[in-house]
């Protein structure tokens, strides 16, 4: 994978060691944008997938070959290649909106009380009583697939709380008309569209086409960035899920995945201690399933030391060094490098131009290489937006992932359960109140509308029929194992 070229000594990233994560920073207008595309290049036609956020638009012309103009024919004199080879790649385009890709969508109980807490903004005790609610939904085979699931749950928890133990019975009020308003707020954005079936499947992300290349998947992020929150919560999600669904596969010779995540100083903002730890977690132990993880960002100080440290593959565009937040700023970045005899850091890193870098990549046996200036190549396909938007479209439409995707439906899940509940109990009441049944019925009798009304919270075994609802999709089961409760990830998603 050639990424860079100094002085006609091209500059290479090995791919066995392109899963020990990688950095790439520069201020605002350096050049991020079009490295991000030449890396996404490399790695399709090594045949490994990616995954990248579309914030500005600046990315969707990889389905259009490039071309020389007279700017491009400079860059290509001045670092010293006669031509380029100009064409397309293969690529699948997703938005969650579904309005300029394929719709992602998950399930309540996909993303789990961890992650809606932090997408609803949620304080310590909403937070508590958020994870109170997920705890009696899997123990009680209550499949959440969207928003009125779960307020169904919470609404039958608040009304039969007497009939629980004390754990469901001491839920603040407060909380729970708080965690309602949120959600209320969340469906007026249009965000409640996010959760619902059919869920993603996320091998989907993991293709490669009949020429060996791997599918550059490209998020339509421009409306989505406007939501920090969701942004940062779907990209965690989404990389909780991979951790959570791939198996282990060691030190492969290259990546199954490559995942991006552009603006990365989003992922960390407000990142509550806890939860830095997990994703710390998460990100050491990834690798290992075969998975990169690159991170965009303006500034090396957005990311945390912790993960900082694991990133052995390092991008340095330019940084402006007009304050002291600046000037500290610049120092990281250069003491993050195994520095070079033949020039001062600190110094380059403020001289650089416009897709020129610092590089520093893993040599074969792990080891950092020292940093080397150098320019980045150039890509292959069109650099900016595609020219023909309506090509676009036909683009998208005539996809592999077709219909998949393109109709959401609701099954029988939470809400359909507890109303099923609700109606046998007032069919009850109603028999009894006109002397169609017996006084109080029999002990089994009243033992059945009991567990009927409130559910099972000591983690006794339940029906197949209802476990049989506890899947992910109408093609993924979660489990059908007898009395089986969910098991959560590190992230809070559900465990395979």
């Amino acid at each position: 994978m050639y990424i860079g070229i100094d002085k006609g000594r091209m500059i290479r990233l090995e791919p066995k060691m392109a899963n020990r994560h990688g950095l790439v920073t520069g201020a605002t207008g350096t050049g991020k944008t079009v490295t991000l595309q030449v890396l996404a290049e490399n790695f399709s036609d090594m045949g490994v997938p990616v995954f990248l956020q579309d914030i500005k638009g600046d990315l969707t012309g990889v389905i259009e070959p490039g071309s020389e103009s007279r700017k491009f024919r400079e860059r290509l004199d001045l670092i010293g290649l006669e031509k380029a080879e100009f064409r397309t790649f293969p690529t699948t385009f997703w938005d969650i909106f579904g309005e300029d890709g394929h719709p992602i969508r998950t399930t309540v109980s996909e993303m789990g009380p961890l992650m809606l807490s932090r997408l609803l903004d949620l304080n310590d005790t909403q937070t508590a009583v958020m994870f109170t609610v997920f705890k009696f939904a899997d123990e009680n085979g209550l499949l959440l697939l969207d928003f009125k699931d779960l307020l169904s749950i919470i609404d039958h928890i608040v009304i039969n709380s007497k009939s629980f133990t004390d754990e469901y019975r001491t839920i603040s009020i407060a909380s729970v008309g708080a965690i309602k308003r949120k959600l209320v707020i969340l469906e007026t954005e249009g965000i409640e569209h996010f959760f619902g079936e059919p869920a993603f499947d996320i091998r989907d992300l993991m293709v490669v086409d009949n020429m060996g290349r791997g599918m550059i998947n490209i998020l339509e992020s421009s409306r989505l960035y406007t939501n920090p929150s969701l942004y940062s919560t779907f990209l965690l999600w989404l990389l909780s899920e991979l951790f959570e669904e791939l198996d282990e596969v060691g030190d492969p010779e290259k990546p199954r995945l490559v995942f991006f995540f552009d603006e990365a100083h989003l992922i960390f903002k407000g990142m509550p201690r806890f939860l830095l730890e997990k994703f710390e977690q998460v990100v050491k132990l990834i690798r290992s399933k075969g998975v990169g993880v690159y991170f965009i960002t303006q500034n090396p100080l957005d990311i945390p030391e912790s993960v900082l440290g694991q990133l052995g593959n390092r991008i340095q565009h330019a940084l402006r060094a007009y304050t002291p937040l600046d000037q500290r700023a610049v120092k990281v970045a250069a003491d993050t490098f195994r520095q070079n005899p033949g020039f001062d850091t600190a110094k380059a890193i403020t001289q650089l131009g416009v897709g020129e870098a610092l590089i520093s990549f893993l040599d074969e046996k792990g080891i950092p290489g020292v940093v080397e200036r150098a320019y980045v190549m150039p890509p292959k396909s069109k650099i900016g937006p595609a020219a023909d938007q309506e090509a676009l479209k036909r683009y998208i439409g005539v996809s592999y992932i077709g219909g998949k995707y393109a109709r959401s439906f609701d099954r029988h899940s939470a809400y359909e359960m507890l109303k099923e509940k609700a109606d046998r109990a007032n069919a009850v009441k109603k028999a009894e109140s006109t002397g169609g049944g017996t006084a109080g019925g029999t002990k089994k009798e009243k033992g059945l509308l009991e567990t009927m009304l409130s559910g099972s919270t000591s983690g006794k075994r339940r029906s197949d029929s209802a476990l049989d609802r506890m899947v992910k999709s109408a093609a993924s089961s979660i489990g059908t194992q007898v009395g089986r409760s969910l098991i959560r990830g590190i992230l809070g998603s559900i465990s395979k």
